[in-house]
């Protein structure tokens, strides 16, 4: 190749480098309030053949978008909240439990974490099973219901959180008395007597003393502790009187030995 080729192709590539294409334009992300009227557009969903639908993980992301881009901004503080409901709405309780625990811890002078507290209680509830099976969301539960009850008593939400406390804790009484009830019907005596001791130790009040109370009479009449036994049928005929077991602890004392 000669000098003038030589200085030909270097003037070549020389043009070629200049043309590079331009860097891509950057994506300006809109303000805040717009994206989360955004967000609360797509919660709205659309009719697709008479029936509504929501791309609920869409407005998570453009939720999550304000809290990335506007983290010192009110509607970052919004966007948390509202990304718990938009799972919570999609049944996703452990994603929405997250949430809102979160949401609790970190902004415990908010307006709204009485709201979030109870709702973090519901995300418990909703996966409560029955008395007869594991009770760890029941008890989890009960553990921010007891939180909401405690710490924001004038919460607009406190009202139904305590129906739902001892709803709860009628559930747990429950399952306290079918297993005491097991025992007993299997004449294990002192087995029985423990749990219907405790269940009325642990779960006073719920409607199930009188029931709990003459069980555990009967546990001592065949244990031979008629004594006692006569005594707590005495106290349910006494303080139970209008209860089916005070007929029934009536007729026992008027049985006899």
């Amino acid at each position: 190749m000669t000098a003038r080729s030589l200085g030909h192709l270097a003037l070549l590539l020389a043009l070629l480098g200049g043309c590079k294409s331009p860097p891509p334009a950057v994506q300006e992300v809109p303000p805040a309030d717009e994206l989360f009227a955004k967000a609360e557009k797509t919660l709205e969903g659309r009719r697709i053949l008479g029936i509504r639908w929501v791309d609920h993980q869409e407005a998570i992301e453009t939720f999550q978008t304000i809290i990335d881009n506007y983290p010192y901004s009110e509607f970052a503080v919004r966007a948390e909240l509202a990304i718990a409901d938009t799972y919570f709405d999609d049944d996703k309780w452990e994603e929405a439990l997250s949430y809102y625990r979160d949401f609790a811890d970190l902004h415990p002078g908010h307006e709204k974490v009485g709201y979030a507290i109870h709702r973090a209680a519901l995300c418990h509830e909703q996966q409560v099973y029955a008395p007869t099976r594991d009770q760890a969301h029941t008890r989890d539960s009960l553990v921010f219901l007891d939180r909401l009850l405690r710490d924001h008593p004038d919460s607009e939400h406190a009202d139904e959180a305590e129906r739902l406390w001892r709803s709860l804790r009628t559930r747990l009484a429950q399952q306290i008395l079918g297993i005491a009830d097991f025992y007993r019907k299997r004449s294990e005596w002192e087995a029985a007597a423990e749990r219907y001791r405790s269940l009325l130790n642990e779960y006073p009040g719920l409607g199930l003393d009188a029931e709990a109370l003459y069980k555990l009479a009967l546990c001592y009449w065949e244990m031979d502790r008629r004594v006692e036994a006569e005594r707590i049928l005495l106290a349910i005929v006494q303080n139970y009187r209008d209860s089916d077991f005070a007929a029934d602890a009536r007729s026992r004392l008027a049985a006899g030995p």
